[in-house]
């Protein structure tokens, strides 16, 4: 027999052999396409069609997810909805009473986040929001003690300054209805956090610019690759370590530590033994203990924490500044009630200056705010993944390693809990009728064991930056301006932020 004939019968056993191969992959993945189609259908679980490729996620980049969890959850009048990231079975959760069960009756199955930015990612995955246990408790344990009521009114002089300096650049301007509110309230958010957290003076609320201003404008803007960045970690955790995704941008990131290195350096000098009076004090205390002990605690840790505690903080609040600021606009008699309550308690103030724990009694300032936060929740769900297999009710029983979506957003505008769910009504938070409301409808800072540990910090910023501005300032809408139920939000980001420029027109109290 011939070498060419030889060669001949070679390829086509070669041919074959890839054919085979082929039809057995095509095989296999039909096979397991029909699996994952048919995963909640077998189960009886409600449930839109999968994309063969995307899952239930073909909203991304087209869609913010807070919108479209609002609308599988009018769409579905079910306690629970079957979804899939990509092709993993997930389950999406719009009962108050479910949500009860896992965020704190049964913690103990749910307590990791589904959400991971990988080994590749130090800060980005070993901080308080993407981190699980066992470094999640002990971090959470060692820092929660500098965020109580007391500690954090060593925030006062802060607060003080840096609402005084908005008020500044308010009056500055030369036509205040060409401010964007989101930057302007985006630079009052970064100061505050960027000194509480990192211990450096920072000047962007008066001129909007500063190093740090410009780490938290690349936080903000949002472009395809992010967007998939984003995605992964959010939703298909195992690619980040492939492709080497960062939930911060990477130069950021250095910019973190020599920042970071610099005002440790600067605080140690000063620092002596005892509680830590803020948050740098808390972190560099972490860190030494880190260094006597075995329980993993690294100066990336560490670090990761301040990085959180800024991109966790300023986004979420200056973009509630915003759309109540924006809203109240709209509702002028509003704005005089709030007025009333808080001028009453500045006369009352014995050096003229709103004190922390005076604007947490304000009833109506609450109550705005917490309406503000019901509206718009940067975070328009909460997601936990199944330790073990976990029964939900006496129909559905989830397999572990389940991801669990609580959709606290799509609660938020029931209805059934929320009269007239899409206008702005703060009296719903006032105390004589807040006890309408339905545990665990209302859930903006999460709920249980993890939620937001930067919680009162938060509503001290927001607090006092708009009792400032209120007391100063009379918020007009401009002519032929959207109203707020026609702002567009952020597609390309994961957070419930606008994602259009914002103006209304400050006018001065006499």
């Amino acid at each position: 027999m011939s070498v060419y004939v030889l060669e001949f019968i070679d390829c086509r056993m070669l041919w074959n052999l890839l054919g085979i191969t082929v039809l057995c992959v095509i095989t296999w993945l039909y096979y397991r396409w029909t699996c994952v189609r048919q995963y909640w259908a077998k189960r009886g679980v409600p449930h839109l069609p999968p994309h063969p490729v995307m899952g239930s996620l073909t909203f991304l980049q087209r869609q913010n997810p807070a919108t479209w969890m609002i609308n599988i959850y009018k769409q579905f009048k079910s306690p629970y909805v079957g979804a899939w990231m990509f092709w993993r079975p997930a389950l999406i959760i719009n009962s108050p009473e479910l949500a009860r069960n896992i965020l704190v009756k049964d913690f103990a199955f749910f307590r990791d986040r589904f959400l991971s930015s990988g080994s590749s990612d130090p800060i980005g995955s070993l901080n308080l929001f993407t981190v699980n246990d066992p470094l999640w408790s002990t971090v959470r344990k060692r820092l929660t003690g500098v965020f109580t009521a007391s500690k954090l009114r060593a925030l006062q002089n802060l607060v003080d300054l840096k609402s005084s300096q908005l008020l500044q650049r308010i009056r500055n301007a030369e036509d205040n209805t060409k401010l964007n509110l989101r930057a302007i309230y985006t630079d009052y958010t970064t100061d505050i956090i960027g000194t509480a957290a990192f211990g450096v003076e920072t000047n962007a609320t008066l001129t909007g610019v500063d190093p740090m201003r410009t780490v938290t404008q690349a936080f903000t803007t949002f472009d395809l690759y992010r967007g998939l960045c984003w995605s992964s970690i959010f939703f298909f955790p195992e690619l980040v370590d492939i492709f080497r995704f960062s939930l911060f941008p990477k130069w950021s990131i250095d910019y973190f530590k020599k920042v970071f290195k610099i005002a440790s350096e600067h605080r140690n000098d000063k620092r002596t033994p005892g509680d830590s009076k803020d948050l740098l004090d808390a972190l560099l205390k972490l860190m030494d203990e880190g260094a006597k002990s075995n329980e993993g605690i690294t100066e990336d840790v560490v670090i990761a924490q301040a990085a959180i505690f800024l991109f966790g903080g300023f986004e979420s609040t200056s973009s509630i500044m915003s759309v109540c600021s924006y809203e109240l606009s709209f509702h002028p008699e509003k704005q005089d009630r709030l007025y009333e309550e808080l001028i009453a308690v500045k006369n009352q103030s014995e050096n003229g200056h709103l004190e922390i724990s005076k604007l947490a009694d304000c009833q109506y300032l609450n109550a705005v705010m917490k309406e503000s936060l019901r509206k718009y929740s940067p975070m328009g769900w909460l997601d936990r993944i199944a330790d073990k297999d976990y029964k939900i009710d006496e129909n559905l029983t989830i397999s572990a390693g389940t991801p669990v979506y609580v959709n606290s957003i799509g609660m938020q505008y029931d209805e059934e809990f929320f009269h007239e769910p899409e206008k702005f009504i703060p009296e719903r938070f006032l105390p004589e009728n807040v006890g309408n409301i339905k545990p665990f409808t209302f859930m903006p800072f999460g709920e249980g064991p993890r939620s937001c540990i930067g919680k009162r910090f938060g509503q001290i910023s927001l607090r006092h930056a708009m009792a400032n501005l209120i007391l100063n300032y009379k918020f007009e809408a401009l002519p032929g301006a959207k109203k707020p139920s026609e702002i567009k939000f952020e597609k390309r980001g994961l957070f419930l932020v606008p994602g259009q420029e914002l103006y209304i027109k400050f006018i001065p109290r006499s």
